[in-house]
């Protein structure tokens, strides 16, 4: 769609004047944000760590996503702009030197900070140049007996394409030369005339061999030393140090390490008329191998590094150099495991243990299923628990009156108890019916197997739905009641069924049996599986059908309720803005004087401030303990105020290209809650930053004690928890008390 199909007022910015921002660039601000938090000396030193860790891991699916979309542009001739500007030459440069500015202050904080930081706390990460001679024997008795046996070198021949080094995979390069004996230089010519067979003619020049890190060892080494501390190394130095071992009658003149991160936008063709797992199931092979987008090396100034550049076929503008380890990922394990960083020794460096409340419990004599009919039930992620959620889809397992449940999965996680109680369902006679999402990136090979699993005990299976991801977030239960009565039991959220992911990202999620819901609810199940055409629900709205246009019209519907005495709100807090239509109306609304507050976790494409086109408008962003990943939106509609959850993101990719779900919160009390939910956010002036229009994110000025949303939520939850847990103790002494039963 484009923005001319939505008509609405002109906007009258100055001739000349960009008014967005360019996604990629966009995305590179909100990782140096995450960065904020590992340079900040008020977080926990193994929480900075695992801040480090995260802003690697999303650097590589940057490149392996976005940046080789890019290039994929670029190889096919597009070099139109886009509507920041940009085209794809230009922003490549302009992503270069951005991302090359977060790799330096990522890895100077490393070295400088928190390193030397953790080593006097007790956990130090020796590098090789520091190794003590006792170090040295250790390691290489370790590196002989545990490493050298799965280590496999690869010869590269000039005449030859570079051998594979996999996608994300750490690779250690070896200069070699050919060793000479002490009697002369035809010493061993006998000896290694059958040596020189395995790197071709001998022609006098160096070699070039590299050898995988294996990737399912451990990535630190614990060293032996006096005192309670650790002392640890990098399986990558071993195999740098020791990897000479495997080129006997070679000398090692140069080493370095390197990582080669692939091309992981392409997708399957969903037009093969074979079997489309099947086809998946090739995309994934084929990932490891796909086109080298980026190269991460270590900063060695040597000739090594350019045979490597030119062997793999990159520009300068496609290697970042790092002074340190080139994968800092697994440092996430460091700060984690329970046999490292994440051990009990070590707590005073991590953040509190905040473990879930209870978010609602079903009493003695009670059942979920009355629970949910007395009243719309709302949890909210990481603070409360997720057990509701797989209680609910056990219970519907176990319940003989349970006739069919209905899911969506999105991601989900390894030993998932959602998809244990699905199989179970199915065994136990419940009709299944389950569209799994194969499409959903870098977790396909996951949801194959669950997929395969769920068939095999008996379930409805559907791969998702032809060009479009099934990213909305639903659960469906049918159940017969007494009478005979058939009712239906929905849960709608904002985040992924993934127990693991609930306890670090935050959501809401909705458990409701309100008919017209429910009913809605049906209706899409029956559109995703079936022959059913998209058709307007009463309550819910879907993408790519609906959703774009009723925000649209209900931005537009502000705007028109709007009036100097009593001026409209929008109020919306999204991982994402990068719809141009919304982002135009969201100015048409500016323009009119409504009240545009949004919270925006990552991408923004909207430009706040600018004179005479986006004054109204404020963009603050969270990044903190726990990843914002809550969709909520607010329109205050004349003082007739509606609030609606979404598991989409205003992205173009979201209402136009996936199947996503928007719902209302009709109970007023649960309305009345998330519009706390969201005033906090804007509140928040200790982890909160504001979007000038120039493009810079700046803190928000602090008051007298700095206010953090995070840290509110989980006192609320606590205190609403205790409340609960009083009011339960006092009911049940009133019903035990003489003459009160009934």
């Amino acid at each position: 769609m484009t923005g001319a199909a939505y008509g609405g007022t002109s906007l009258s910015a100055k001739p000349g004047i960009i008014q967005f921002f360019n996604r990629e660039l966009s995305w590179l601000e909100f990782n140096a944000r995450v960065l904020e938090e590992a340079l900040d000396p008020a977080n926990p030193l193994l929480e900075r760590l695992k801040f480090l860790s995260i802003v690697s891991t999303n650097f590589d699916e940057f490149f392996m996503v976005r940046v080789a979309a890019l290039k994929a542009a670029l190889r096919s001739g597009d070099l139109g702009s886009d509507a920041s500007g940009q085209t794809p030459e230009t922003l490549l440069g302009a992503i270069a030197e951005r991302s090359g500015s977060i790799y330096e202050r990522q890895y100077r904080c490393l070295r400088t900070e928190l390193l030397p930081a953790l080593a006097a706390a007790g956990i130090t990460l020796v590098e090789s140049s520091r190794w003590t001679p006792q170090d040295r024997r250790f390691l290489e008795g370790k590196f002989m007996d545990s490493i050298f046996p799965v280590l496999t070198p690869l010869a590269v021949e000039e005449d030859r394409e570079f051998p594979t080094t996999g996608n994300l995979r750490v690779h250690a390069a070896f200069s070699l030369s050919r060793t000479r004996a002490e009697g002369g230089a035809g010493a061993r010519a006998d000896e290694t005339a059958g040596d020189a067979a395995c790197f071709g003619a001998d022609d006098g020049g160096p070699r070039l061999a590299v050898v995988q890190i294996p990737p399912n060892c451990d990535k630190f080494i614990r060293m032996p030393g006096e005192g309670p501390g650790l002392r640890l190394a990098l399986i990558d130095d071993l195999v740098e140090r020791f990897g000479g071992a495997l080129f006997p009658g070679w000398t090692v003149e140069e080493t370095l390490l390197f990582k080669v991160i692939r091309d992981a936008d392409s997708g399957v063709d969903e037009e093969r008329d074979d079997d489309f797992v099947a086809a998946m199931e090739e995309l994934l092979a084929g990932r490891q191998n796909s086109w080298p987008v980026h190269l991460v090396v270590s900063d060695h100034a040597c000739p090594l590094v350019d045979r490597i550049v030119a062997a793999l076929g990159f520009g300068e503008d496609d290697i970042t150099r790092v002074q340190g380890p080139v994968e800092l990922r697994s440092f996430m394990e460091l700060a984690s495991s329970e046999s490292l960083g994440g051990g009990p020794a070590f707590a005073a460096l991590r953040y509190e243990s905040w473990p879930p409340v209870p978010s609602f419990e079903v009493p003695e004599g009670s059942s979920i299923w009355e629970e949910i009919a007395k009243a719309d039930r709302l949890v909210h992620l990481p603070w409360e628990s997720f057990d509701p959620v797989i209680k609910f889809l056990e219970a519907a397992a176990d319940d003989p009156q349970v006739l069919a449940i209905r899911m969506t999965l999105y991601r989900t996680s390894g030993n998932s108890p959602i998809v244990r109680a699905l199989t179970r369902a199915a065994r136990n006679g419940r009709q299944v019916t389950v569209v799994m999402e194969l499409k959903a990136r870098f977790d396909e090979e996951r949801n194959i197997a669950w997929a395969n699993r769920l068939e095999q005990a008996g379930a409805i299976v559907t791969c998702g739905v032809a060009r479009l991801k099934v990213h909305a977030k639903a659960v469906l239960v049918v159940r017969r009641e007494e009478g005979g009565m058939i009712r239906r039991y929905l849960h709608l959220s904002t985040g992924n069924y993934n127990e693991r992911t609930a306890r670090l990202y935050t959501d809401l999620s909705l458990f409701t049996c309100n008919e017209e819901l429910c009913r809605d609810a049906s209706g899409f199940f029956n559109m995703l599986t079936g022959w059913s055409a998209a058709r307007d629900f009463s309550r819910l709205v879907a993408a790519p059908f609906a959703l774009k246009t009723e925000l649209i019209a209900l931005i537009e519907r502000e705007i028109q309720r709007s009036s100097p005495e009593i001026p409209g709100l929008i109020q919306v807090k999204l991982n994402a803005l990068a719809d141009i239509d919304v982002i135009k109306a969201l100015y048409r609304a500016s323009q009119a004087g409504v009240r545009v507050r949004l919270n925006v976790r990552g991408v923004c494409l909207l430009k706040p401030g600018l004179r005479g086109l986006s004054e109204n408008i404020q963009v603050v962003s969270v990044v903190g303990r726990f990843l914002e990943h809550t969709r909520i939106m607010r329109f205050g509609n004349g003082g007739n105020e509606e609030i609606y959850l979404s598991s989409a993101d205003w992205m173009s990719r979201n209402l136009e290209k996936r199947v996503e779900l928007m719902f209302p919160l009709l109970d007023p009390r649960i309305r009345e809650r998330v519009a706390g939910i969201l005033d906090a956010y804007f509140r928040d002036d200790a982890k909160a930053r504001k979007l000038g229009p120039d493009g810079l994110w700046k803190r928000v000025p602090r008051g007298g004690s700095a206010y953090s949303a995070q840290d509110d939520f989980h006192e609320e939850a606590r205190r609403r928890h205790e409340l609960e847990e009083r009011n339960d103790r006092e009911e049940l002494v009133v019903r035990r008390l003489p003459g009160t039963e009934g």
